[in-house]
C-alpha cells in the first residue's frame, strides 16, 4: 500500500516541477520580449532626446549671432538698452520653452524604457491572483 502513495506524490511533484518549468519558460520569454520593446522604446525616444539638443544648439547659435549683428547696428544708448531687454525677454522665453520640451523628451524616454517592465509585471501579478 505504501508503494501506490509513494508513486502517487511523485507522480504529483513530478506534475508541479513541470508546471513551474513552464512557468518559468513563459516568464523568460516574456522577459526577453519586453526587453527588446523597452530597447526600441528607448532607442527612438534617446534619438529624438539627442535630435532636439541638437536643434536647441543651432538654434542658439543663430540667436547669438543675430543679437551680436543687432547690437552691432545700435546707434544710441536707449536703442541698446531697448534691444538688451528685448533680447533677454526673448532668451529666457527660449530657455523655458527648450527647458519644457526637453523634460517632455526625457519623461518620454523613462516612458518608453520602463513601460513595457511596468506591464509584465502587471500581467504578472494579475496572474498570480488568477492562480
Amino acid at each position: 500500500m505504501a508503494n501506490p502513495t509513494v508513486e502517487q506524490i511523485a507522480k504529483n511533484g513530478a506534475d508541479t516541477l513541470s508546471r513551474s518549468a513552464e512557468a518559468a519558460k513563459k516568464i523568460a520569454k516574456d522577459s526577453s520580449h519586453t526587453l527588446a520593446e523597452s530597447g526600441k522604446g528607448s532607442a527612438a525616444a534617446i534619438k529624438d532626446l539627442t535630435d532636439a539638443y541638437q536643434e536647441f544648439a543651432s538654434n542658439n547659435v543663430k540667436n547669438l549671432t543675430a543679437a551680436l549683428e543687432a547690437l552691432s547696428a545700435v546707434k544710441s544708448p536707449q536703442e541698446f538698452l531697448a534691444l538688451q531687454q528685448k533680447l533677454i525677454k526673448d532668451g529666457v522665453d527660449t530657455a523655458v520653452s527648450d527647458s519644457r520640451r526637453i523634460a517632455e523628451l526625457t519623461t518620454a524616454v523613462f516612458t518608453a524604457a520602463f513601460d513595457p517592465l511596468k506591464k509584465q509585471i502587471e500581467a504578472a501579478q494579475h496572474s498570480v491572483k488568477k492562480s
